[in-house]
């Protein structure tokens, strides 16, 4: 009964309508739960992609060490696969990340090894790299491997299309580019039609899990040709709209769903009626140490300040 391992729990997620968020009448607002997956993310997908890859290549056998750099998510994944799977892992990371990131990690059994918070992600995809070089380790590298993106083509996407057969708009935040670009293409295949919208926190705001492009990274995996527009968020706005998320459809999501649905919101706007599916890359527990659930940025006047990128 291979099938009953703890990787085959790994996507199908649910897709809700979030009905009490619309703009109008004519425009449904779908939410693809990925906080369902067994360690609360989208990355469990890429992960379990990315490790089973490496083992029909022949790059890893039993009793292996896994490397990855990672801000939470991933690393997470990486730690209940790789334990499942029968890997060492070892996760780098900024010191800044939320508390329940180490402490989740620890659980499950991984080594944390960090890099300086100014130096942020950047120098822990080099120190991985650097270890992985020196010890023989599997480094994982979600920002170039092709097997991240792969997992959305074939699992995401086409979980997506069962769900809503005809999809206008596509919204996702921009991490590694991976959601965008392996959902994107597949939806594209099927209608040429469908926006993909990447969503980017605004430069100089910090949401965790999404990258601002602004800061001279750009993830390899990345083919802007893919995409339609993008949208800046706001962390304050990306804060709010997750509040009103729990008070409106009692969705308990992480930070970047909140810039999701602000995003989302934006897009409907310019909408008479269509179908926008949303990604809700991970549930809300990890940031219970934040004040976001208690006291929620107060609206305020500029909201037309997100900055709605077409090309």
């Amino acid at each position: 009964m291979h099938h009953l391992h703890l990787v085959h729990a790994i996507g199908r997620t649910p897709m809700v309508e979030l009905r009490h968020c619309s703009p109008k009448p004519g425009v449904h607002l779908f939410a693809k739960l990925e906080g369902w997956n067994p360690t609360g993310s989208v990355k469990d997908r890429i992960v379990r992609e990315m490790l089973l890859g490496a083992e029909r290549e022949g790059r890893l056998r039993p009793g292996d060490t896994v490397i990855e750099a990672s801000t939470g998510n991933t690393g997470i994944a990486l730690a209940m696969i790789g334990r499942a799977l029968g890997y060492d892992v070892r996760v780098v990371m900024p010191e800044n990340v939320f508390p329940e990131i180490p402490r989740t990690l620890a659980v499950y059994g991984a080594v944390v090894e960090w890099v300086p918070a100014d130096q942020g992600v950047r120098r822990a995809i080099e120190v991985a790299r650097e270890r992985a070089e020196r010890e023989g380790w599997l480094f994982l590298d979600q920002f170039c491997n092709p097997y991240n993106v792969q997992a959305h083509y074939e699992t995401t996407g086409p979980e997506i299309l069962e769900d809503v057969s005809h999809v206008d708009v596509f919204v996702a935040g921009l991490g590694t580019g991976g959601t965008l670009m392996g959902v994107g293409r597949r939806l594209k295949e099927v209608s040429p039609k469908t926006q993909v919208i990447a969503v980017e926190p605004h430069p100089g705001n910090q949401l965790q899990g999404l990258k601002s492009l602004a800061d001279g990274f750009i993830p390899p995996i990345l083919d802007f040709d893919l995409l339609d527009g993008k949208i800046l968020v706001r962390s304050r706005h990306a804060f709010r709209a997750a509040s009103e998320l729990m008070r409106r459809e009692a969705i308990f999501a992480g930070v970047s769903s909140g810039a999701v649905l602000h995003a989302a919101l934006r897009v409907a706007q310019r909408l008479e009626r269509g179908n926008v599916v949303l990604v809700f890359a991970d549930n809300g527990w990890k940031y219970l140490g934040t004040s976001l659930w208690t006291s929620p940025p107060e609206a305020d006047e500029g909201e037309e300040l997100d900055d709605i990128i077409w090309w």
